[in-house]
């Protein structure tokens, strides 16, 4: 009935470890369709992950098994996680993970949780919207000794606008919501294997709603600033208290007046995006109003009157720690790259919102689990350049070198 495949002793390890987790009547399941995603030709639909396994008799059972994964993310999260600490992160004391949201586009009527998104990325023709899903997830950022830096995505929650959640039955949750639930999950996983959690976010991510609540749990955040961030010095209370209620907040801190100062610019060494570099910065802290608490501020000289500006939650970090955790979010923007172009995420035309919450997961997973099979290979084992001679030799294998490595 089945396709089978003879697949390296590594990576059976890794699907033993994510399908011991579920019922063992339905577990088996999951290694046929995940074989079958490896192997699907074409537009990545659930038809073809189907096909490419050889499912032909009893598909109904494997339909409701992508929804019945809709439903049991985080246990198979966790169970991937867990088998990721053991690979990647053993001799670390932190894990380093991102927080982003990105749309899947979708097409035809009555697809559960779809609705009308503006597009963060236009397209030639100047669409400024896209109709279709957004996926707020969660990536585990691990540098490669070799490859650099690599996006590890586990879990993601489907963004449904106020407007169209009565359709599904579901309660209305923002973005930042969802990202506290995520990095919820992702604290607890940490705490329970000895590590301790970075999250690091983009400027959409700054807010009370996500800061506060995440601070209490213990994460440290990293995360960018508005040049007109709210910024206070931190005050020190008067031995002798004046009448009155006490104050909150100290003299206010501008951005711009500190970039203008002169006092306390030094030179900091960092590896970003793949090679060492040297950055003009200033370090200070303050009361950040959003976060509730006293932050370390980084600012970044870069030209006449041009600056960027970072927050950490955590007071003791280095500033090469900083630049470092900013610089390596962008591994889940490769990672969303990679999921639509390469492993056809929201190509997989089912309907209810299980289904496209358990498919979409699928495609997160397999791009885990194929990083982190090819994570101790070598470059010749994983592509061969000699038929593209345009080609640069020393680039680092692409995913999509690492995926057509694991089917031959």
């Amino acid at each position: 009935m089945f396709t089978k495949w003879i697949f390296p002793d590594s990576w059976q390890i890794i699907a033993i470890a994510i399908c011991s987790v579920l019922h063992q009547r339905s577990a088996w399941r999951l290694s046929v369709i995940i074989a079958g995603i490896v192997f699907a030709k074409g537009r990545k639909t659930v038809t073809s992950w189907f096909r490419a396994a050889g499912i032909n008799k009893r598909y109904k059972a494997f339909y409701y098994f992508v929804g019945s994964i809709g439903q049991n993310t985080e246990i198979i999260a966790t169970a991937l996680f867990e088998f990721m600490i053991k690979l990647v992160y053993k001799n670390q004391s932190r894990v380093l993970m991102a927080i982003d949201d990105s749309p899947t586009p979708r097409y035809g009527p009555k697809v559960a949780g779809a609705g009308i998104h503006r597009n963060p990325t236009p397209t030639p023709d100047g669409k400024k919207f896209i109709y279709g899903h957004i996926w707020v997830t969660l990536s585990a950022i691990a540098r490669h000794k070799n490859f650099g830096t690599i996006g590890l995505p586990l879990l993601a929650r489907m963004y449904v606008k106020a407007k169209d959640i009565k359709a599904i039955g579901l309660s209305f949750k923002s973005k930042t919501e969802q990202a506290v639930q995520l990095s919820k999950w992702a604290y607890n996983c940490c705490r329970s294997l000895g590590k301790r959690l970075w999250l690091v976010t983009d400027g959409g991510f700054t807010r009370a709603s996500f800061l506060k609540p995440v601070i209490r749990m213990g994460a440290v955040i990293v995360t960018r600033l508005r040049k007109d961030a709210v910024l206070y010095a931190e005050l020190k209370q008067p031995r002798k208290r004046k009448r009155g209620r006490p104050r909150k907040y100290g003299k206010r801190i501008k951005l711009n007046n500190v970039v203008k100062s002169s006092d306390g610019w030094f030179n900091v060494k960092a590896f970003l995006y793949g090679k060492q570099e040297i950055k003009d910065v200033k370090v200070f802290k303050a009361l950040y109003k959003s976060a509730g608490c006293l932050v370390q501020v980084l600012v970044i000289h870069e030209g006449k009157d041009c600056f960027r500006a970072f927050m950490c939650t955590d007071l003791t970090a280095s500033a090469a720690q900083i630049l470092e955790a900013v610089a390596d979010r962008c591994a889940i923007e490769q990672n969303f790259s990679d999921l639509k172009e390469i492993e056809g995420a929201g190509q997989q035309q089912v309907r209810t919102l299980y289904s496209n919450i358990g498919a979409f997961h699928l495609n997160l997973w397999l791009y885990s689990m194929v990083e982190m099979w090819a994570w101790n290979k070598s470059v010749k084992a994983l592509c061969n350049r000699g038929n593209s001679p345009w080609d640069d030799a020393n680039r680092r294998p692409s995913h999509a070198d690492k995926c057509s490595a694991l089917r031959r």
